[in-house]
């Protein structure tokens, strides 16, 4: 990010000035605090070193085993893929395809795409096709890889499994555990704004907004741009001139579509937490578990700090989004004054905790691939891990559907829909802090 250049928060939608930022600092946005830009030295030289080498821990860790059952002289080997073709198998498709979205196919994805653009900025070759487009997609799937939750189903699972029989690990654990630490690395390292910069602009896109016209920022790169510079499609939508995402000054029916998932998510927490969400047959008898049932499990077998996790990630986390989307729908409605960068920080929280809930959703996948002896021993998914599932995605979806923009609005004197072109200029804040 060139020092002096306009930016948007997109959190506040405050117009602001960028500071020129020290190597490893960073800039906060004046008004809510939201971070706005890191300096990340070296950025494309490092990420891509890092991707590379996730690329190789990921093509390991789906090829060889994962996880082995022993029990009774028995052995049962699983890979990735095992537990999602089980959970197909015994009907719970729709489970599968989140599992497989969100721990194999989301991370492959983040990775090539990864590659893909960071390749031709290294090696200074012409821009592949749709360049942008690949980029944008790539911090589209950030949220919605979750490795670092399946490595907290597999510890939950293993505890599960202690009494019964003996889990040994693979070849493929140990290159998933060190593919987590790796695109985490990656992720931390790549700075986006040295990615976008290398886009063209026309000389129109890049002039900066005149006192008083409407100017407009995409949530995607961040780019300002003159509401009249904007592209428009075929639909007549505003897009924008860098990455071609569809441009909004507010997320559209922002408020409708977040009641809506809150709303639906709420329906479903019940019996996502009364009904079993996996039944263990062993030795010819069979019970079935709850949510709450695992935590006391793990509590009973003296493992407290996985029983917290578990009872925080799985029964605490969906209840809190539920409960501080709620209050953050109510109080936009109401046109609130109260302390809005408190709000806003609160959504921050929401949109970041969400995700740790879909610990139970792995425990249930890893043992369903685990334990697979018949009548000796067998786990089966039930209907509560379907109703979970669907918790878990509808709280996130409604995080992301809300605009937190919209706690700020109440704030300005005119409600036309054009607070951004209104706000003074300020600079941002800057931290000289190591990144």
């Amino acid at each position: 990010m060139s020092a002096g250049a306009l930016t948007l928060c997109p959190e506040c939608d405050l117009l602001q000035q960028s500071p020129p930022l020290p190597p490893g600092g960073s800039s906060r946005c004046a008004r809510c605090g939201h971070t706005l830009h890191r300096d990340r030295p070296n950025s494309i030289d490092r990420t891509l070193a890092l991707t590379i080498t996730g690329l190789v821990l990921f093509a390991i860790a789906n090829a060889f085993p994962f996880l082995s059952f022993e029990m009774q002289g028995q052995i049962t080997e699983t890979t990735l893929m095992t537990g999602v073709r089980d959970l197909a198998a015994q009907g719970k498709g729709e489970v599968a395809a989140v599992v497989f979205f969100t721990s194999i196919l989301a991370p492959g994805l983040q990775l090539v795409l990864l590659l893909l653009v960071l390749a031709p900025l290294k090696w200074g070759g012409r821009l592949p096709p749709g360049f942008p487009t690949l980029f944008r997609w790539f911090k589209r799937l950030v949220p919605w890889g979750m490795m670092d939750v399946f490595m907290i189903g597999i510890l939950v699972s293993v505890v599960k499994l202690t009494d019964m029989a003996n889990i040994l690990p693979g070849l493929s654990l140990f290159a998933f555990v060190a593919l987590i630490f790796v695109l985490a690395a990656a992720q931390a390292a790549l700075d986006p704004d040295a990615v976008w910069e290398r886009v063209p602009l026309r000389p129109q896109v890049r002039r900066p907004p005149a006192p008083g016209e409407a100017a407009i920022g995409c949530d995607v790169c961040e780019l300002v741009v003159p509401a009249a510079a904007a592209d428009v499609d075929a639909r007549g939508r505003a897009r924008c001139p860098r990455c071609t995402d569809v441009l909004h000054r507010r997320k559209p029916q922002s408020l409708q579509r977040t009641w809506a998932l809150v709303i639906a998510a709420a329906v479903l927490y019940l019996p996502a937490n009364l009904y079993p969400v996996m039944s263990v047959t062993s030795l010819g008898q069979t019970q079935a578990d709850t949510i709450l049932s695992g935590v006391l499990f793990l509590l009973h077998h003296g493992m407290w700090p996985l029983a917290i996790i578990v009872f925080t990630a799985s029964i605490f986390v969906p209840l809190l989004k539920l409960l501080s989307l709620m209050f953050l729908l109510v109080s936009v409605q109401l046109g609130s004054h109260w302390r809005p960068r408190e709000r806003t920080k609160l959504y921050r929280v929401t949109e970041a905790i969400g995700r740790w809930s879909m610990v139970d959703v792995y425990v249930v996948t890893i043992l369903v691939a685990l334990v697979r002896l018949g009548n000796l021993a067998s786990i089966e998914a039930r209907a509560g891990a379907v109703f979970f599932c669907a918790v878990v995605i509808l709280t996130m979806l409604a995080a992301m559907s809300f605009d937190p923009r919209l706690i700020w609005d109440a704030l300005e004197q005119d409600h036309d829909g054009a607070a951004a072109a209104r706000v003074p200029l300020k600079p941002v804040a800057s931290d000289a802090v190591s990144g």
